[in-house]
């Protein structure tokens, strides 16, 4: 190409980046034909896919951001963003539509900072996730939209009221020392769930996905589990109980880095609501039975917030370009808070990758588990940790590492197999052995006392 041609194409492809940020709602068509320019645009690092259709048949549409799409690779943390589940709920779709134009055309600019997020990141976004519900809140429109018009689907359900509640489940385990983490489902769950949620948890349980944020408007506040209150007798009123995770020290950080990095969520007086930093505990808030996030964190190895990010739930257009300005280094920094505490493989004596390992963390009572390469990726803070892996039919092994403030630590772990005990014979003189060492067993896995919140 002649050297003075180079700078013209240049400047045709930001121009053409620059064209396709059009701040404007987009109704179902509109935002298919916004992610496949995408996918047109950036065809090495992107891929689309559906994890379903709505009640009204419609997809629901994924984009994939990764130097390998369609490919997990062994130690690249898998990231999701979910918006629109409340269909008059607006902005999160129209930012995510943003932000995948923003990732596209950042990397084909060569910005190292994003160029590093998508080579060391497998992101995904799903901009609207009720597209039935936004196309009836889309029909009243912004100026006369009601404050519950599109919010459900089609069945009229919220969905965010729709998971399998993990959460009674899980207070009820723990009053006998059970787990708290990777809660088995109820045998009868998918009668219960719309065909949004279903497509939802089938998608989650497909990934191993590590963090998660999921975009709402009609306040401005960065909202961490638990949702659900325990005591949820009193009825009459708002129950607002600080409810914490075991993990409640990093969620309040995850929270707080989308709080500070956005424009003015972090200044705390937004929609007539005072939020220190910007950030709450859902159930301080107040109390919400079988939403999205705290499912991503009973369920599976997702750690999920949840984004209110407008006092209008159906802003006008001529405010999406302020708000864009305001949530973008927010969405990317968020991204980037993927890559912190620990990560490495589980495998055997042989090298082989060990799926389903338990990861546990002394003096945090939720475990994660390695994924189908055997894979971990653990969230922390810095500082020291003594960290156990265990996994049927292998000794657990257990070690002590230290997080620091940047990159994850890398540990990996390599079991052996337990020895197979021969079986007890009877002495001759027919002297009965000791009951005990006759019913002895090899314990499958190690299990862990967490400390209990």
């Amino acid at each position: 190409m002649a050297r003075w041609l180079r700078p013209l194409v240049g400047a045709l492809l930001l121009l053409e980046g620059a064209a396709a940020l059009s701040f404007l709602h987009h109704r179902y068509e509109e935002l298919v034909q916004a992610l496949f320019r995408v996918q047109s645009q950036c065809p090495y690092v992107t891929r689309i896919y559906s994890i379903g259709r709505s009640v009204e048949g419609r997809h629901l549409y994924v984009l994939e951001f990764s130097d390998y799409p369609g490919i997990h690779e062994p130690l690249e943390p898998e990231f999701k963003y979910v918006g629109n589940m409340h269909g008059n709920e607006v902005l999160g779709r129209e930012l995510l539509l943003q932000l995948s134009e923003f990732l596209c055309e950042e990397y084909r600019r060569g910005n190292e900072r994003i160029t590093r997020l998508i080579r060391d990141t497998r992101i995904h976004i799903m901009p609207s996730m009720n597209p039935d519900g936004y196309e009836v809140a889309a029909k009243q429109g912004p100026d006369s939209n009601g404050y519950l018009t599109g919010r459900n689907n089609a069945n009229g359900v919220d969905l965010n009221r729709n998971f399998p509640d993990l959460n009674t489940l899980m207070y009820y385990s723990r009053e006998i020392s059970g787990p708290n983490h990777h809660i088995p489902l109820p045998d009868n769950w998918k009668s219960q769930v719309e065909p949004e949620t279903l497509a939802v948890i089938q998608w989650i349980s497909s990934y191993n996905f590590v963090l998660s944020a999921n975009l709402h408007g009609g306040a401005v506040v960065a909202n961490y589990p638990y949702d659900k209150s325990q005591d949820q007798r009193f009825r009459s009123h708002r129950r607002t109980v600080n409810t914490p995770t075991p993990d409640d020290k990093l969620f309040q950080k995850l929270a707080k880095t989308y709080s500070y990095a956005h424009s003015w969520m972090h200044r705390g007086w937004n929609c007539g609501d005072y939020f220190a930093d910007g950030i709450t505990n859902g159930a301080s808030w107040y109390s919400l039975s079988k939403g999205m996030q705290d499912f991503n964190y009973l369920y599976t190895n997702c750690f999920e917030i949840t984004l209110e990010l407008s006092c209008n739930k159906f802003p006008p257009e001529e405010d999406l370009e302020r708000q864009w300005m305001a949530n973008r280094e927010a969405l990317v920094a968020f991204i980037e808070e993927v890559h912190q505490g620990i990560k490495g493989m589980v495998s055997d004596e042989n090298n082989n990758g060990i799926a389903g390992a338990v990861i546990s963390v002394q003096g945090i009572s939720h475990d994660i588990t390695s994924g189908d390469m055997g894979d971990y990726f653990r969230l922390l803070l810095p500082g020291t940790y003594t960290v156990t892996a265990s996994a049927e039919g292998y000794q657990p092994l257990t070690v002590t590492t230290t997080v620091g403030p940047a990159a994850p630590s890398l540990v990996h772990f390599q079991l052996k197999q337990e020895a197979v005990r021969k079986p007890v014979e009877r002495k001759a003189s027919g002297t009965r052995m000791n009951n005990k060492a006759i019913q002895k067993k090899v314990v499958p896995r190690a299990t862990r006392r967490g400390t209990q919140r």
